[in-house]
């Protein structure tokens, strides 16, 4: 995502259009009748009344009993108990039609009943009475909506499973096609030392590319103290980054402090800025040309920008290729999963376990674009497909994994738009690597840990990681060369 969290965003595995909203689930649609008819419904309801009267009494109060409403001894079985409550409370059966911020509440239960991973956790939270308890509250509004799926999908204790409102929503589809309207800062945690107060800080970790900030002079390593006058300490970065974001030509006040103590401010126009989330450039290393390319997060451009780094690699005769998966916290599987298919000859890439229990098997296709000598950086920030990718190399030996242990996101996620701008986030699938890990909670563990402290902004020029991860490939270049066996003398 653009600005980066301390959590990962989650895998999206697709964008489905809204469906059709649920049909009203509770009116009555009675035959006509005659006049008979109606007078007998007439009867029928003074009996009702009348019972009702008498048990009036025993309705409220901490020795209440439940309201039972007796089925009519008449033949009037048109008249149902929807009918009935409808004419208790004095209105027509169709006043039971769901508003739109009520059928918002019922369509996300139904969308999460029938797609989410694990159906017997419902089961366990009794998630037929989750939604009774929520349409039993007050819901005129979309926020009376939102807080009342957000208090239905907490029970299920699946951060991943959630709500998106439409700005969030609409942030998120952006990020996975490449763009994104803000002033273009990537964002991250730094710990403070206990004499400042032990709480991490927001730092910039870098600016985009010919973005609002790239060209206000924003360095990486910046402090970000302040957004339109609101400390970030209190926003946290979550909502820092959120207000960042905004429409374009609209503007933005940020506070930073920069390496050297002083503080500087400085107003910035928000616009659309591109997301370049493929970075390749060439390495010389003891006489060896090396290709470097970082993959920040995976969204739809990703395939195709990757294909185009490695095809100006092999027009430049590198040798080897560091892969850099730091911080990249996941996004599109269907782009982690087609890299992984320009890396690998015909290897399996992963399995996913879907709620029915069956695995589905992902396998390269047969040939790789890039096919040579490899090393691949992770981090805590690599997470959900860029592990997928990460786990994939390991296993199938094609490339060792340097640097810390992964997050350990082993959950993907589906995004479904819902009618009124909102969205869900489901949980459908977990995912395996090809060796058979389960990597959720547990992370991938490096074959080499590298020391820290870890390099802010990865790839930068101060970034020792990328000198180990050379230093490693070389050593490896110059091993299997002196493996080859010599060329035979002309005589």
């Amino acid at each position: 995502m653009a600005e980066s969290t301390d959590r990962p965003e989650p895998a999206v595995s697709q964008v489905t259009p809204h469906p059709p909203l649920a049909q009203p689930i509770a009116t009555v649609a009675p035959r006509p009748a005659g006049a008979a008819g109606l007078a007998l419904a007439t009867r029928v309801l003074a009996e009702l009344l009348a019972w009702l009267q008498a048990r009036i009494g025993r309705l409220g109060g901490p020795n209440a009993t439940p309201l039972v409403l007796p089925y009519p001894r008449h033949h009037c079985r048109w008249l149902g108990g929807a009918l009935a409550l409808g004419l208790l409370l004095g209105q027509p059966a169709a006043g039971w039609a769901l508003s739109d911020a009520q059928q918002l509440v019922v369509e996300s239960w139904r969308l999460v009943n029938q797609s989410y991973v694990d159906p017997q956790r419902f089961e366990a939270v009794n998630w037929r009475r989750l939604r009774q308890k929520a349409m039993e509250k007050s819901i005129q509004s979309s926020e009376d909506a939102y807080a009342a799926i957000e208090a239905m999908l907490a029970p299920l204790g699946d951060p991943y499973t959630r709500l998106l409102r439409p700005a969030d929503f609409a942030s998120l589809k952006a990020n996975t096609e490449g763009t994104v309207s803000g002033v273009g800062l990537q964002l991250g945690l730094r710990p403070q030392a206990s004499d400042q107060g032990g709480e991490a800080a927001i730092v910039v970790i870098a600016p985009l590319e010919e973005s609002p900030a790239d060209q206000a002079g924003i360095v990486s390593g910046s402090d970000l103290l302040r957004v339109d006058g609101v400390l970030t300490s209190d926003l946290g970065l979550e909502g820092t980054a959120a207000r960042l974001r905004g429409p374009a030509g609209s503007r933005v006040l940020v506070q930073l402090r920069l390496a050297n103590g002083k503080e500087r401010e400085v107003e910035l126009e928000r616009r659309e800025v591109a997301i370049k989330p493929v970075r390749e450039r060439l390495l010389e290393r003891d006489g060896h040309r090396l290709g470097y390319v970082r993959i920040s997060q995976f969204s739809e451009p990703v395939p195709s920008q990757l294909r185009e780094a490695l095809g100006g690699f092999e027009r430049s005769g590198v040798e080897g290729v560091i892969l850099d998966l730091r911080n990249n916290s996941g996004g599109l599987v269907a782009a982690g999963l087609a890299s992984a298919d320009d890396l690998l000859d015909g290897q399996p890439i992963v399995a996913t376990v879907g709620r029915d229990g069956l695995e589905s098997p992902q396998q390269a296709s047969p040939g790789s674009l890039y096919s040579g000598p490899m090393v691949t950086l992770v981090n805590g920030g690599t997470a959900s497909a860029s592990e997928i990718l990460a786990g994939a190399l390991q296993d199938d030996g094609r490339s060792p994994l340097l640097g810390e242990r992964t997050f350990g996101k082993g959950l993907i996620q589906t995004l479904i738009g819902l009618g009124n701008g909102s969205g869900l986030a489901v949980t459908v699938a977990r995912y395996a690597t090809p060796s058979g890990r389960d990597i959720q909670n547990q992370g991938i563990e490096p074959d080499q840990r590298l020391a820290g402290p870890e390099p802010l902004d990865p790839g930068g020029s101060n970034d020792a990681w990328l000198e180990c991860a050379a230093t490693s490939l070389v050593a490896r270049l110059e091993a299997s060369s002196k493996a080859q066996p010599a060329p035979a003398m002309q005589p």
